[in-house]
């Protein structure tokens, strides 16, 4: 059983929850936020629901878990807890946070911070699971020195009722356990945009758009792999967030910084840490040819990228024939390097010839 400790972490003091705590934990629990990816909570939230998770909290300590309240100068800021440690020693860990206090660090400090304690007092295995659309929890994870170890597939339900897929971390004891800082930070201001070309994170509003793209005839001839469905290529724009945040790739959808319209999609995949290298690809509506859009785009992109993160050389590679996109890639300063003879597969079933090119960082 887990002793009723009361937990000091910087400028957090974390301590089991009593009677005060109901009116913010009310807030808290009626916020849209924590609603939507909370669905076992009421909706609406009362006093009434307070003091049930009252009542669950004081079981889970007898139970052999436990469950704080996190607090800032005496406030209520949020809530971290932990499943009873099973008969391996491991315990599941979940928190949330106020809306008032979100952005400073409070969950990854809490959650670092019970983790800590709860390896002090005899578990072995802490899990955290975070939906794979919910962002901020997952950079709590890897804030918090949690491993990433899979992806469970429609493993729980929204408030909407649609199924999520959740990304598990967890962390061992004398595990080493940095706060891992993003490979790939997200856009100051959430956007690149030079007047004539916006880069936006790629969103599910944008899934129809993108689908109707890779369905025109030019893009699909140099597109690889199968056919998506609609829902596919949603379920991929609910997944740019995650592969953002966890470093693996950038997706992004190209707009007409004037009216908004989707222009096309851009991406910087292929994310290699070690090697500081990456990929970009790219495809454009017919309507936004010629004018220079992508162009713009991929510049703007891989400027960004040697301002901002670790990466040394982007590459790209194009069909032979595909003389559209030779010609973006020269403008936005990429040097061709050579033939990979026989890469992809086209259209008719065939071997083509692969042109590789390649984009170093400024010396």
């Amino acid at each position: 059983m887990l002793p009723r400790d009361v937990i000091s972490t910087g400028p957090l003091i974390l301590r089991p929850p009593v009677e005060e705590d109901a009116e913010a934990i009310v807030k808290t629990c009626n916020d849209p936020v924590t609603a939507w990816f909370f669905p076992v909570l009421p909706s609406p939230y009362s006093l009434q629901d307070a003091h049930g998770y009252f009542s669950m909290a004081a079981a889970k300590w007898e139970g052999g878990g436990a469950e704080f309240v996190i607090t800032e100068n005496g406030q209520y800021v949020g809530s971290v807890g932990l499943r009873p440690p099973d008969h391996w020693g491991v315990a599941a860990i979940g928190y949330m946070v106020a809306p008032w206090a979100r952005g400073k660090n409070v969950a990854a400090t809490a959650a670092r911070a019970v983790t800590d304690w709860a390896f002090d007092h005899g578990v072995r295995r802490v899990e955290l699971q975070a939906a794979v659309e919910n962002v901020a929890s997952l950079r709590v994870a890897y804030k918090a020195g949690f491993r990433e170890e899979g992806r469970r597939r429609d493993a729980k339900r929204l408030r909407d009722g649609r199924y999520v897929d959740m990304v598990t971390f967890a962390r061992l004891e004398g595990d080493a356990a940095p706060a891992a800082e993003p490979y790939l930070p997200f856009f100051e201001g959430g956007e690149l945009c030079d007047g004539v070309v916006r880069l936006v994170p790629m969103a599910v509003e944008d899934a129809a758009d993108y689908h109707r793209m890779l369905a025109d005839p030019s893009v699909a001839q140099y597109h690889l792999g199968p056919p998506h469905t609609l829902e596919d290529d949603e379920r991929r724009c609910r997944y740019t967030g995650y592969w953002w945040v966890s470093g693996q790739r950038i997706e992004l959808a190209i707009r007409d910084a004037v009216s908004g319209a989707f222009a096309g999609h851009l991406q910087l995949m292929e994310v290699v840490q070690s090697l500081g290298q990456a990929m970009v690809g790219y495809s454009l509506v017919p309507e936004y040819r010629g004018k220079g859009f992508m162009t713009r785009a991929v510049s703007m992109l891989v400027d960004w990228a040697f301002a901002n993160t670790g990466l040394h050389r982007i590459v790209a590679g194009t069909e032979a024939g595909n003389a559209a996109s030779h010609r973006v890639l020269e403008r936005a300063g990429f040097s061709r390097e050579g033939v990979h003879r026989g890469l992809f597969v086209g259209a008719d079933g065939t071997r083509v010839d692969d042109v590789a090119w390649s984009r170093l960082r400024p010396s």
